[in-house]
């Protein structure tokens, strides 16, 4: 019994923090997209359910779409620059050489940064009139481009921005993956005779691949949810070409005169089932892995 009371103690903040922290959050914003909320029913209560009807509303809107196309794209596009890019300078990092460590805690500044300076920042370089990117492309010969008032170029813009604030993160874990790789391995494939390419295919990637994969669902995680970036450098727009679930999600429950609360929360808990989705899809990639 005194084992068991030890054992709740130590249990309890934690489950305490989860329920404050998570359930209570999920609980109130499931709640929210079943019900028709105004201001006034926010503040006092009692607004009435409605069911699906605000995935219903959703759903239906063209908005959804191209939400989640955009979604899609600025995800997919950002996890596959940031996991390459990050792979390849963890691989360039773990050859040791004079300024290594100084180099890596370098590249650890864009990840450190608050994300509005971040965007401020490539919001002023990407500027159509004054940023320093056009002024770069004019000196050499090309014509300037509206990065972020052209609906051709405002997703691309806002996902280069992305992938450069991911890079420390995979750089990161992807330097510790590679530095608990036993160096005898990699010996064995040299007196083998594999090449360097040989060896990374073959060795390196494949007892990477538990790190990859945790790295590109926490990157995952947070690429679906990103709010800051995307609103301070376009706030969705133009006409929608930079739109994501969570911009306008926000755009519906604030961005509005008349805030819809309830198809608000319905747009982020159709977020909130992506991550889950990936969650699971981690989870049975893991159980593979255990079982061969």
């Amino acid at each position: 019994m005194r084992k068991n009371l030890v054992g709740w103690a130590f249990l309890t903040p934690i489950v305490a923090y989860l329920l404050l922290s998570y359930a209570y959050p999920l609980v109130t914003t499931i709640d929210l997209s079943i019900r028709d909320y105004t201001v006034r029913s926010f503040v006092r209560g009692g607004a009435p359910l409605t069911g699906l009807t605000n995935y219903v509303t959703v759903f239906a809107d063209p908005t959804f779409r191209t939400a989640l196309l955009n979604t899609v794209l600025f995800t997919v596009v950002s996890l596959v620059f940031q996991y390459g890019i990050g792979l390849a300078m963890a691989l360039f990092f773990s050859r040791s050489f004079r300024l290594s460590a100084t180099l890596r805690a370098l590249f650890l500044v864009p990840w450190l940064l608050p994300l509005i300076v971040s965007a401020s920042t490539w919001a002023w370089m990407l500027n159509s009139e004054a940023g320093v990117v056009n002024a770069v492309l004019g000196a050499v010969g090309i014509d300037k481009v509206n990065w972020l008032t052209s609906p051709d170029w405002s997703l691309a813009s806002v996902t280069i921005a992305n992938i450069w604030i991911g890079i420390p993160f995979n750089l990161v874990v992807l330097y510790s993956g590679l530095q608990n790789i036993p160096t005898e391995v990699h010996e064995a494939s040299a007196l083998d005779g594999a090449s360097s390419w040989q060896s990374f295919w073959n060795i390196t990637f494949p007892l990477l691949r538990p790190v990859s994969t945790i790295t590109l669902l926490l990157g995952l995680v947070y690429t679906l949810k990103v709010f800051d970036i995307i609103w301070i450098m376009t706030r969705g727009g133009p006409s929608g070409s930079s739109t994501t679930l969570a911009t306008w999600s926000y755009e519906l429950g604030f961005g509005n005169t008349l805030p819809r609360f309830g198809p608000s929360a319905a747009v982020g808990n159709v977020l909130i089932l992506l991550a889950l989705l990936a969650g699971l899809v981690y989870v049975r990639v893991q159980r593979n892995q255990e079982a061969s």
